[in-house]
This record gives C-alpha cells, sequence and structure tokens, in this order.
C-alpha cells in the first residue's frame, strides 16, 4: 500500500511540475500617467504681509493605457514659495487650505473618499519666516474629477493661516576683561 502511495504523490508532483501550473490569462495592465497642464503654470500670490509664487503646476491621474480606467485619482502638484515681506514681523506658517471653483464662483467638491486638499508646514525651519525670509513648500494635493472637465475650473484658491508676532532686534553691550593666561 504505502508503495502505491508513493508512485501517487510521485505522479501528482510530475503532473504540478509539468502541466497543471497556472499560466497568467493574458497580459499585465499598462499603466501610465495622464497629465494635464494647468495654464498659467506658474502665478504670483500675496496674503498680507505674505507674498510668494506657485509654479510648476499640473494635475495627473493614473490611468489604464487602452481603457483610460482610473487607477489612482487626479493630484495637483507644484511648488509653492512664500516669503515674509514684513520689516518687524515674524510670520509663523500654520496651514494653507486649496479650493477649486467652478466658473459660477462656488466651490467644486472633491468625491467623498478623498481627503481635503491642505498644504500643510509641519517640516523644522518652514514653518517660521522672519522678516525678508522665505520658504518653500511641494504642493501635492487631491484635485476633483469634477474640475477636468472642459471649462469647469476657473481658479484656484490658496487660503493660508499664518500668525504674525512682533520681530524686534535688540543690542545688548557688557563690560568685560580678560585676566592673564595661565
Amino acid at each position: 500500500m504505502s508503495k502505491w502511495t508513493g508512485l501517487t504523490i510521485l505522479a501528482a508532483g510530475v503532473a504540478m511540475i509539468l502541466g497543471c501550473s497556472q499560466q497568467p490569462s493574458g497580459t499585465a495592465a499598462i499603466i501610465e500617467d495622464k497629465t494635464y497642464p494647468v495654464t498659467p503654470a506658474s502665478v504670483t500670490v500675496k496674503a498680507g504681509i505674505v507674498t510668494g509664487e506657485v509654479t510648476e503646476l499640473k494635475v495627473t491621474e493614473r490611468v489604464e493605457k487602452g481603457s483610460d480606467r482610473v487607477v489612482s485619482p487626479a493630484k495637483l502638484t507644484g511648488t509653492l514659495k512664500l516669503k515674509n515681506t514684513s520689516a518687524n514681523q515674524t510670520v509663523r506658517l500654520v496651514a494653507g487650505k486649496i479650493l477649486y471653483i467652478d466658473a459660477q464662483g462656488q466651490p467644486i467638491k472633491l468625491e467623498e473618499s478623498r481627503t481635503e486638499p491642505v498644504v500643510k508646514f509641519a517640516t523644522y525651519g518652514s514653518e517660521r519666516l522672519d522678516p525678508g525670509q522665505d520658504a518653500t513648500q511641494s504642493l501635492d494635493v487631491e484635485f476633483p474629477a469634477e474640475a477636468l472637465k472642459a471649462k469647469k475650473l476657473k481658479e484656484i484658491r490658496l487660503e493660508l493661516a499664518y500668525i504674525p508676532s512682533p520681530y524686534r532686534e535688540e543690542t545688548i553691550n557688557f563690560t568685560v576683561s580678560i585676566g592673564e593666561g595661565k
């Protein structure tokens, strides 16, 4: 009986190696980035004592080649450079919120499963701007599919939250003397 069990196991192993292995059922889908240029790709911005520039704006979504099925929803990317133009106030950047505005002046909503497009100034040093200092922040935020339709998106609004505080430089003099070296 053990002879037949051994032959059965051997036959099953040979069958798995030679002919019963699963073959791929077709070719893998090719995924590609579909890029939408934003015009203008560079804009100057001003919010109180903070000025700056938003550059390299584009919208990218990942789609399956051929079927155009969306694999990864659209994202807005670019670079935000901000500068404190005040002569006597430090600015602490708290956050930025991006809104997409349609032709009627109404915000375009994101799909329910997506997160609000927020810019966080979390890296050390970029959240505080002394007078004349600037900081650069990458943008990589969600973009509503509805805004990709022709003539739907009119403007992008950046709501910037910052805390200004007085900035002072004072001079302190103190009298010293140096003793003999030993």
